[in-house]
Parts: structure tokens; sequence; C-alpha cells
């Protein structure tokens, strides 16, 4: 029977016996790629950059970081167009998600997401986190843009949110007195990326249990990804030349000399 906690659709067409991915690898690599193409395609679709030429008639990646992302679009286009992209980015993250656990199965183990069914160590996470990791991916590297788009934190963030709440919730205060304190969005965004890894880690050592080399790897991954396409943030942070965050929509200012 189809279940999304147990398996998915995967487990629904070949069984649940131990040697299923073995006696179905062709269905496997298939679900996997369709799982990986649904995230990267639909975290492709960038909604900053839709709505500034939507909306606007303008790119939003000229003005300001040059990003394509939420925090840009507030500092541009005000407080209307940052909630447009809040709620089109994490539509689509939500999206890409639920197909990799439609195929997979979602697993929840205390309102954590394994992502495939718990007879299966190895695979845990196939499903659900590499859709969300391709999904990361697309954002930052989308392929309707000419692979220039946003920095991949809300995105990041809505996959924890959905796959690992308790977690999100951790990220997310630790984000949030990192901004409160220094206003860095950057800043609050890196350090909650560098905690994620840690907290998986830690949860599952919390039960006793073997961290799925999965789930441990994406988590570390994306970690690395935000890190990555903060560098020039960071910089700017350690030279104090970074925009702190302001809820006032400014004037439009060119994009940032790298």
């Amino acid at each position: 029977m189809f279940s999304l906690n147990r398996g998915g659709l995967f487990a629904a067409l070949c069984g649940t016996h131990m040697d299923v991915v073995a006696d179905n690898a062709l269905v496997f690599f298939l679900f996997l790629i369709l799982s990986l193409a649904a995230g990267y395609l639909l975290g492709s679709v960038n909604t900053a950059i839709v709505i500034s030429k939507v909306f606007y008639k303008d790119d939003i990646r000229k003005y300001g970081s040059g990003n394509a992302g939420m925090t840009n679009m507030l500092r541009t286009f005000g407080g209307k167009a940052a909630i447009g992209v809040l709620v089109g980015d994490m539509l689509k993250t939500v999206i890409a998600i639920f197909i990799g656990g439609v195929l997979f199965g979602f697993g929840y183990i205390n309102a954590f997401s394994m992502g495939y069914d718990s007879s299966y160590m190895m695979f845990m996470g196939i499903g659900t986190y590499t859709a969300g990791l391709a999904a990361v991916l697309g954002h930052i590297f989308p392929i309707y843009y000419g692979f220039r788009g946003g920095k991949g934190v809300l995105v990041s963030a809505t996959m924890a949110l959905m796959l690992s709440p308790i977690l999100f919730h951790i990220m997310f205060a630790i984000f949030a007195l990192l901004v409160a304190t220094s206003k860095y969005v950057s800043l609050g965004s890196v350090t909650a990326a560098i905690a994620y890894p840690l907290l998986v880690y830690g949860f599952f050592g919390m039960y006793q249990m073997t961290t799925p080399p999965t789930i441990l790897l994406v988590s570390i991954l994306i970690a690395c990804i935000i890190v990555f396409a903060h560098k020039e943030n960071l910089k700017r942070i350690s030279n104090r030349t970074e925009r702190q965050l302001s809820f006032k929509k400014k004037e439009k200012e060119p994009k940032d000399a790298e």
C-alpha cells in the first residue's frame, strides 16, 4: 500500500524486503533522478528575479549586493516585494521536497523526516533530502537565469522546517540572535547553516542512533554551499563594509563592486 511515511511510491511498487533496492535498481535510480531534477528545476524558478522583472520591469541582480534573494529585495523594492519572495521561494521548496517524499517517502520519526523507509539505514534521506539539496543548488545556480541566482538561505531554511522542524527552530533562534545583535543577516545565515550538520548529528546521537550518511552528507554540503555563497559578505563583515539590516526601502543602489 502506498504511504508517504513508509517508502512512498517506490515501496508501493517494489516492496519492502531488504534486497528491494538491488532488485529494483533501475526504478530506484529513475526515482532518484526525478527527485534531483524536480528539486533543481523548481529551485531554478527564482522568485526575486520574476517579481522584479514582472512587477518592477527591472532586474534585482543589478542592485545592492547583486543577490537575487529576499534581503536584497527588501532593501531595493521594499517589504511587499520581500514578502512575495518569501512566499514564492518557500512554496517551490515545499513542492520539490514533497515530490521527493512521494517517490521515496518521508518516514517521520520523532518529528524528523528520514526521507525513506526506516528499514534501510543507508538510503535514508535519499528522496526528500536530495530534492532539497537540488532545490538549493537550483536557487543559487538557476538554469533559467544564466546560473546567477540567490544564496539559498530561505530555500535551506524551508527544507529544514519541513524535514526537521525541531532543528529548524534551534537554527532560527541562532539566526535571530545574531541578526538582532549584529544587524548582519549574512552572519546569522552562515552561523545557522554551520550549525545544521552539528544539530543533525546531535539529534541522532540523542536517540543513540547512527546518523544516516545521506542526511549527514546533505546537511554538510548545504552548510558548505551557504558559506561559499556568502564569502563576499564575510569579507565585507571583516572589513566593516557589509550593509546592516534595515526594514526601510532605500533608493536603488547599483550593484556592489566585487
